[in-house]
């Protein structure tokens, strides 16, 4: 895997050397954030709204330079990595934006620094997975419900956590509870549940990334008349529901095949996913 190390001063300037140290305020503090992203047919998809998710993390976070990463920029310099590796033109990327400078606690400076890397990718359109994942509720920790929940901050060990977890209990996902009580996401995805007919996922106020396939997800349920409800939802209805799905920027849909002895059907997650390859 080829990686682009990008220093943001005051113009963007590629460097061909690793600037990443010790001193990295990602590093030692989880200062920071990032988008994972996907390009199909070299197209970089759904680069508006994640540019919309980056400037509003960069805001919460107070860093500067949020203006600049806007999706011209994401399109530009996904576009040059992808060309500079003669990749195919599906890649799956990794933007990951720290607070530059020194400091302890307390930074000195506000101005980011960015790493942008990739991995090229065989498929050429987002592809439901053939067996149904088993999946079970994580609830040795809680998601806190802050102004940074919706976003992908550098801090991740809750995930890192609930992987453990995962990879314990041999499971394909886990689902994430927020400090409430409440479904919040999964370890890598948005959580939509299918009960009654309705198709429900945890509204922001629950403390869910504002994913970028969400968005597009409930973009799609509106242009096809499917009623989708953002809920406070209770993670009993896993035992009750017709189909669970999870989606993500880079994986599109997945389908849920089991929770315990529940097992689910697969119908609306087969018809939103041709919808979304359709786009």
């Amino acid at each position: 895997m080829l990686q682009e190390y990008l220093l943001f001063n005051d113009e963007f300037q590629a460097v061909d050397f690793p600037i990443l140290t010790a001193s990295n305020r990602s590093f030692k503090f989880g200062d920071g954030l990032f988008e994972s992203m996907r390009m199909i047919n070299n197209k970089l998809q759904f680069a508006d709204l994640h540019a919309d998710r980056l400037t509003a993390g960069m805001k919460a976070l107070k860093i500067d330079g949020h203006a600049l990463m806007d999706d011209y920029f994401l399109r530009q310099k996904t576009a040059d990595l992808a060309k500079r590796n003669r990749w195919n033109g599906n890649v799956r990327f990794r933007l990951s934006v720290y607070r530059g400078g020194a400091g302890v606690y307390t930074p000195e400076i506000n101005k980011a620094g960015y790493i942008l890397e990739g991995i090229p990718l065989k498929a050429s359109t987002y592809e439901l997975n053939s067996k149904g994942l088993i999946i079970d509720v994580f609830d040795e920790m809680t998601k806190p419900v802050n102004k940074l929940s919706n976003f992908k901050t550098a801090n991740a060990l809750l995930y890192v956590m609930a992987g453990i977890f995962k990879s314990q209990n041999r499971l394909d996902e886990a689902m994430i509870l927020n400090q409430y009580g409440f479904l919040c996401e999964s370890i890598s995805a948005n959580v939509f549940v299918v009960y009654n007919k309705q198709i429900y996922t945890p509204s922001l106020a629950e403390g869910c990334i504002s994913g970028v396939m969400r968005t597009a997800i409930m973009q799609l349920c509106k242009m096809n008349d499917m009623p989708l409800i953002e809920a406070q939802i209770n993670p009993e209805i896993l035992k009750e529901a017709e189909e669970v799905f999870i989606t993500n920027a880079t994986q599109g849909i997945q389908w849920v095949m089991g929770y315990g002895r529940k097992r689910y059907f697969n119908e609306v997650s087969k018809f939103l996913i041709e919808k979304l390859n359709a786009l």
